[in-house]
């Protein structure tokens, strides 16, 4: 079960220096895409020697997905530059991978479009909610994730046979997984703009003013 992170608002401010490392792996995530997107699209995809390249740089730039975060946290070196850097890098890896697979034909565009707009969509909806506190990534999601980053390193691969006709079912696995924890995440932000600390403290606010204004009302009453 996912759960909710406490309201940032009550949360200290970061004191971690910007240069640390970290936000060194995350910018280095950034810095490999165009180096990813050419040795992706060279020759048209066509370049087998490319494509293996490609596939390791993906790998070694999910793996930096992986660690820079836990190690922000394991080390106390969370910063606002991290929280906004880290899901940047994320969707441009992811983006132009997915981007450079349809553009080759390799991959549906329809597949393509419905990861972006889910991916997209849940940025946005953290920034919508951002406010009333952090939602933790679900079980669902990070299996999303495995799934999205096995499928794409699978479909850049050069692959022939079997294992090229597998790869389809991860992708559909990948993107089941995608829609489904996608959903998800639009109910628990919806839940968590109604049930926050700050949305109660608001709801108890509007509910004593207008208690308040009932009172006078009645006294004007009482009065006349």
């Amino acid at each position: 079960m996912s759960e909710v992170l406490p309201d940032p608002a009550a949360t200290p401010p970061q004191t971690a220096r910007l240069v640390n490392l970290p936000n060194a792996l995350t910018v280095l995530r950034l810095a490999v895409v165009p180096v990813f997107a050419y040795l992706l699209l060279h020759d048209e995809g066509l370049d087998d020697a490319g494509r293996y390249w490609a596939t390791l740089v993906f790998a070694l730039a999910i793996i930096t997905d992986r660690y820079d975060g836990m190690i922000a946290r394991r080390t106390g070196q969370v910063t606002e530059f991290g929280k906004l850097a880290d899901p940047i890098a994320d969707k441009a890896l992811t983006g132009t991978a997915l981007i450079g697979l349809s553009a080759l034909g390799m991959l549906p565009w329809w597949v393509t479009w419905v990861i972006l707009v889910r991916e997209v969509g849940v940025t946005v909806l953290r920034f919508w909610v951002i406010r009333h506190g952090v939602i933790a990534a679900s079980r669902g999601g990070k299996a999303k994730t495995v799934a999205q980053a096995l499928a794409i390193g699978l479909y850049i691969l050069p692959l022939t046979g079997l294992l090229a006709s597998a790869r389809w079912w991860v992708m559909a696995l990948a993107l089941a997984l995608t829609v489904l924890s996608g959903l998800d995440y639009v109910v628990r932000a919806l839940r968590l703009r109604r049930t926050s600390a700050r949305a109660m403290k608001a709801a108890a606010a509007r509910r004593s003013a207008a208690g308040t204004a009932d009172a006078a009302g009645e006294r004007t009453d009482t009065a006349a």
